[in-house]
């Protein structure tokens, strides 16, 4: 069973539309994608697209704006956050796409105009649910508010230098020296 879509804007591909088409989440629809992405609140979700046939699928291009609320990875304060992105999607027939990834095999190269590949089926494609996915692929799952640094200080904990992959080829160089 499919869980609910949040943010569901379904697009009939019979009557593709020639002008831009603006999206916007109501309140509900907001606190339903906060809840999924688990950050603590969508204050403003908005987003554009062009929608064009091509020969290789639906094509969508557009920009996603966003303001969040989220906690600190480091204090767990609260801040807010500013998304702003350009996005382009290709939508293709479930059936492609399956014969696309089984052709692949283990290892897929993507081209530098590849773009982010979405599959549907029937007439309609879901583009509120493909911008909800777009908007989850901005959001920073460790993002470290204004406070973090001071958080660090308080509680002892080391700064991504001291800790991260190359800590310890660091703290060899002090010794040598």
């Amino acid at each position: 069973m499919q869980p609910p879509v949040e943010f569901s804007r379904p697009v009939d591909l019979r009557a593709l539309p020639r002008q831009q088409i603006d999206l916007v989440a109501n309140k509900t629809e907001r606190a339903a994608l906060a809840r999924r992405f688990f950050i603590v609140s969508i204050d403003a979700l908005k987003a554009t697209a062009t929608v064009e046939e091509t020969d290789r699928g639906v094509e969508v291009r557009g920009t996603i704006t966003a303001i969040l609320v989220q906690s600190c990875a480091i204090s767990a304060e609260d801040f807010p956050v500013r998304i702003a992105s350009d996005y382009r999607l290709r939508f293709v027939p479930e059936a492609d796409y399956e014969a696309a990834m089984q052709a692949a095999g283990d290892e897929v190269e993507l081209a530098a105009d590849d773009l982010d590949t979405i599959a549907y089926s029937g007439s309609t494609l879901d583009l509120g649910e493909a911008i909800a996915q777009t908007l989850a692929l901005e959001i920073d799952p460790f993002a470290e508010g204004p406070g973090a640094d001071a958080a660090r200080a308080e509680y002892g904990f080391s700064t991504p230098e001291d800790s991260g992959p190359f800590a310890a080829l660091k703290a060899l160089q002090t010794k040598k020296s």
